[in-house]
């Protein structure tokens, strides 16, 4: 049974009645159980709450052995936890000490069979002079400049001392007033945010260190699973991915990504088995809500993923979907394990990027996956993703690439229904390609049933709303994919575009800012400040945010708009005969976009016409482009959005 971790603990044999509440003293060490802290005279040490009461369990038993099992009874009396997490506490509890496992002047450890505080221990009372919960009241009873003492108020003319009392009461009221607003506060935020978590990466211990790829590739799957539970904010891969190989503290990692909960672990296989162990862990305190470790084979992989998803669930309790949707497929659980670990090593290099070597990477591996397993989906989904991005940033030619991820993924979706990949990578093509828009629709909102908590789900259902022209909608799910992944780059710039785009500029600013910050070489980004920037009538300003731009056609395309805005007509030339020299194959929008800003409205519908012949992935943007809005006046402008499936 699983279920929330309290702090407290009912000792096995309690004292008899205190007339008021023990410290317990050890070297320069006092341990308050009534206020739940540690000092070392004045000073108090910072120590999670659940290291605290295992050392208070310890001292309250000193000089005796406490095995694990008795320590894993009294502190977690219904909640199962790995016993390897008592060594975590205990070296947590040696660090605030400053005591060591090989001298130790305070915590002994018997291999085996448990531990033993060895430093003599005596009561104090917490009002004893020199404790200092005593000697602080003492001292700010001393020294507090509004404290009156009983002189000064004889000294009072009667007005002021009627004025006092009211005073009082006027203070009593506000500080009130306070304390309940902060606590509604407090309830309410804990209301909003309870039933969100983020995966961390999970580590590898593997004693190569080479399964990087396959602890990467759990932490992933175990977040796909956990998007499928109604209702559980899940983070998305990007921004939790971030904190890769950081040691920051829970309490650091909630707070950036807006999360009241943590999952960690790790990783280490050997030969055909693996050992998986994983944690989840309250951000607000540190508690562990639940540990496991998992010995499996290889092939087991999924079975054991499924399990940690619901665990993990179940520790939240949060209702989870139906089996059939709860985390990966029976398909998936009988796959080849050697199709598996191709296809993790694919999405490894997926998650790189779009560099063209690492997309050619993963899609060897993507078809090394189906040749190995033809059932097993997600490699599929995979391959049609790779396939997909290949064909939409020109790196095959696109009605083939469109074409093979299409099968793919159609494919995929035969093979399971519930796979959510698999629509998403459809959507993608029926959005760029195909401009299916009904069609499109339909797949995303299918992969929205199937994990609602996932943000890349979010966020290309706004990229489809974008282009149908449904920009409010758009900025909405945009925020909810930012929302879902903070720290991912492209979602602050997507969603600053499509508010310059509906002439909000200062709140697109300050989304690209955000953007910068995360990724300050993420293309696009300075191109799309430098069109605000021309929006605003700041062009010198715009001209330098395009000599900032990290991507190829982006400059180009840039440098020809800007240079028109400033009447520089010959760089502005010039600037565009190099966007269609490098880019006509997949920047023929760009190219019609620039002609049209310029004035030169044949040029640019000529340009338009050649870019839908293309199925070029920004000619949707010909409905609500800031930029081409010279040609909505022109006949030929139904004509050309009728071709791609839109109207006015």
């Amino acid at each position: 049974m699983y279920s929330t971790e309290n702090s407290s603990f009912t000792p096995s044999a309690p004292g008899p009645p205190a007339a008021g509440p023990k410290v317990k003293s050890f070297g320069p060490f006092r341990l308050d159980a009534a206020n739940h802290s540690l000092r070392r005279g004045p000073e108090r040490l910072s120590i999670t709450p659940k290291s605290f009461d295992v050392l208070r369990y310890l001292v309250e038993n000193a000089g005796r052995l406490v095995s694990q099992n008795e320590l894993l009874e009294a502190l977690w009396q219904e909640t199962y936890v790995n016993p390897e997490v008592l060594r975590k506490y205990i070296l947590e509890i040696r660090k605030a000490l400053g005591d060591r496992a090989s001298h130790p002047l305070y915590i002994e450890t018997q291999t085996k069979r448990g531990y033993r505080f060895v430093a003599p221990v005596t009561d104090v009372d917490a009002a004893e002079p020199g404790h200092p919960a005593a000697s602080a009241t003492e001292q700010n009873a001393a020294s507090d400049p509004f404290t009156l003492r009983s002189e000064d108020f004889r000294r009072l003319n009667p007005q002021a001392k009627l004025a006092i009392p009211l005073a009082l009461a006027l203070i009593l009221v506000l500080a009130a007033s306070a304390y309940f607003w902060r606590a509604r506060t407090r309830a309410h935020a804990r209301q909003l945010s309870a039933a969100s978590i983020a995966v961390l990466p999970f580590a590898d211990l593997s004693p190569d260190h080479d399964q990087e790829y396959f602890a990467d590739g759990l932490s992933e799957q175990l977040i796909n699973s956990l998007t499928k539970a109604p209702g559980l904010k899940v983070v998305g891969r990007s921004s939790a991915f971030q904190f890769k190989g950081q040691n920051e503290d829970v309490r650091g990692v909630g707070q950036k990504l807006g999360v009241a909960n943590v999952l960690e672990g790790s990783v280490r296989e050997e030969g055909n088995r693996v050992r998986i162990t994983a944690a989840l862990i309250k951000v607000d305190d540190g508690f562990q809500l639940w540990s496991e470790s998992y010995d499996r084979e290889i092939n087991d992989i999924f079975e054991a993923q499924d399990e940690i998803a619901r665990d993990v669930t179940a520790a939240l309790q949060v209702k989870l979907l139906s089996p059939t949707a709860s985390g990966n497929s029976a398909a998936s659980q009988n796959t080849n394990p050697e199709a598996y670990q191709a296809y993790l090593q694919g999405q490894y290099f997926v998650a790189r990027g779009q560099n063209k070597d690492d997309l050619e990477k993963a899609l060897a591996y993507a078809n090394q996956a189906v040749k190995l397993d033809a059932n097993f989906a997600p490699a599929w989904a995979q391959r049609s993703s790779v396939l997909q991005t290949r064909a939409t940033v020109a790196l095959i030619e696109p009605d083939e690439g469109f074409r093979e991820a299409r099968e793919s993924a159609q494919k995929a979706i035969a093979l399971d229904p519930n796979l959510p990949a698999g629509y998403l990578t459809l959507g993608l093509i029926q959005t760029n390609h195909d401009w299916d828009w009904d069609g499109a629709n339909a797949s995303f909102n299918k992969a929205a049933s199937l994990a609602p908590g996932n943000a890349d789900v979010a966020g290309n259902q706004a990229y489809l709303a974008r282009d149908m022209g449904r920009l409010d909608d758009a900025i909405g799910l945009y925020q909810r994919a930012v929302a879902g992944d903070p720290l991912r780059a492209n979602f602050h710039l997507a969603l600053g575009y499509v508010l310059y785009s509906v002439g909000r500029y200062d709140e697109a600013l300050a989304a690209l800012d955000r953007a910068e910050e995360l990724n300050p070489n993420l293309s696009s980004l300075h191109l799309t400040r430098a069109k605000i920037f021309m929006f605003q009538d700041r062009p010198q300003e715009a001209l330098a945010e395009v000599e900032k731009e990290t991507g190829e056609w982006e400059k180009f395309s840039g440098q020809a708009l800007v240079y028109a805005h400033l009447g520089q007509r010959a760089e502005s030339d010039q600037a565009l005969k190099n966007l269609i020299a490098t880019h006509q194959n997949d920047c023929a929008y760009q190219v019609a976009e620039a002609y049209a800003y310029r004035g030169e409205t044949d040029s640019a519908f000529q340009w338009l016409d050649r870019a839908i012949r293309q199925h070029d992935p920004g000619s949707p943007e010909l409905k609500t482009g800031p930029l081409v809005q010279s040609l909505r006046q022109d006949p030929r402008y139904d004509e050309e959005l009728k071709k791609i499936g839109l109207t006015r």
